[in-house]
């Protein structure tokens, strides 16, 4: 495999030395490996820590601004940051206010953001935590118990970093984040494995003619595998996967999510064939996003996420956002 890097060893430092040269608007700490806000903490406010393994890009650094986090944890590829980054995030962006912790439900995820919960309490922070398990697939996985967290984790830390940009405490903060995991459904298809930079090839055996329908964002497995289908035939399979288990009753946001190595044309076609699922149920769609969001490094692919929103929620998506992956309103 062919890949735009250095040496596998220095790839996440690497990203991160980039992410500085062209963000000045970030503090980021490629030693300590936390990206900031440069205004953070900001006086009164509830400040936003996330994080996760990188190759998932743009989650979650990319998201850091305002309207959205305060701060992210990159760890090493598909490997969950430690406690000690997760405590310096904090502590950088505490004001006083509090700190949300929106965590997705991966083993390590969960256990060191618990950790750093405890220690940084221990410092005298506040620290609320949000699970975020959208993904319907699978009931327990490769890499968790339970539900898997992927495409809502965009919803959850957009919404809910309104919610803190307009000055409301950490309850609501937290309350609100809930609500959004628990308004939302994902399913996610690969097309082709993804590839990490220390193997320097597929991490799993995809066949050529065939996908893997409910596939995780680490590769993990999904529901079954199937000669390869037709766009429209994906989107019926996903949608109506993920409409039976949300059974939403008004509109829904919509994010159709990229797993890193599909084009934008291929993913409208993709959105196209989404709309008309969702139209043939009954769904009425309130907003669309499409583009590579939570990403498996390079896998071919793509994921569907919906969450039921009322006027509330809507109004919360469409605030001002301004972050490296995500802006408008600003």
């Amino acid at each position: 495999m062919k890949m735009l890097i250095n040496v596998p060893e220095s790839v996440v430092p690497d990203a991160l030395r980039g992410m500085a040269a062209v963000h000045p608007e970030l503090v980021v700490d490629v030693e300590g490996r936390v990206v900031r806000r440069r205004d953070a903490p900001v006086a009164g406010k509830v400040g936003l820590v996330s994080g996760g393994g990188s190759g998932h890009e743009p989650l979650h650094g990319g998201f850091v601004g305002p309207g959205m986090l305060d701060a992210a944890c990159p760890g090493e590829i598909f490997t969950s940051p430690v406690p000690d980054q997760m405590v310096r995030a904090a502590a950088a962006v505490d004001s006083g206010a509090g700190v949300l912790f929106v965590v997705k439900n991966y083993t390590g995820d969960v256990l060191n953001f618990n950790m750093a919960a405890e220690l940084a309490e221990d410092e005298g922070i506040q620290v609320a935590s949000v699970l975020v398990n959208d993904d319907v697939a699978v009931t327990d996985s490769t890499h968790t118990a339970g539900r898997r967290g992927t495409g809502a984790t965009l919803f959850v830390e957009k919404i809910a970093g309104a919610v803190a940009e307009a000055g409301a405490p950490l309850a609501r903060v937290e309350a609100v984040a809930r609500r959004v995991n628990e308004a939302s459904r994902s399913f996610g298809v690969a097309l082709s494995a993804c590839s990490t930079p220390s193997k320097g090839g597929p991490t799993f055996d995809l066949p050529a003619g065939e996908l893997e329908l409910g596939v995780g964002i680490h590769g993990e497995p999904g529901r079954e595998r199937r000669p390869m289908m037709t766009s429209g035939e994906i989107a019926d399979y996903a949608v109506h996967a993920v409409l039976d288990d949300l059974h939403p009753t008004g509109p829904v946001l919509v994010l159709v999510n990229g797993a890193g190595g599909t084009p934008l044309l291929e993913l409208y076609g993709f959105a196209a064939e989404v709309h008309r699922v969702l139209r043939e149920r009954g769904v009425p769609v309130a907003r669309t996003l499409v583009g590579n969001y939570v990403t498996s490094l390079d896998m071919a692919g793509a994921s569907v996420t919906l969450c039921q929103v009322d006027d509330e929620m809507l109004r919360w998506w469409d605030a001002p956002v301004r972050t490296p992956a995500l802006r408008w309103g600003c």
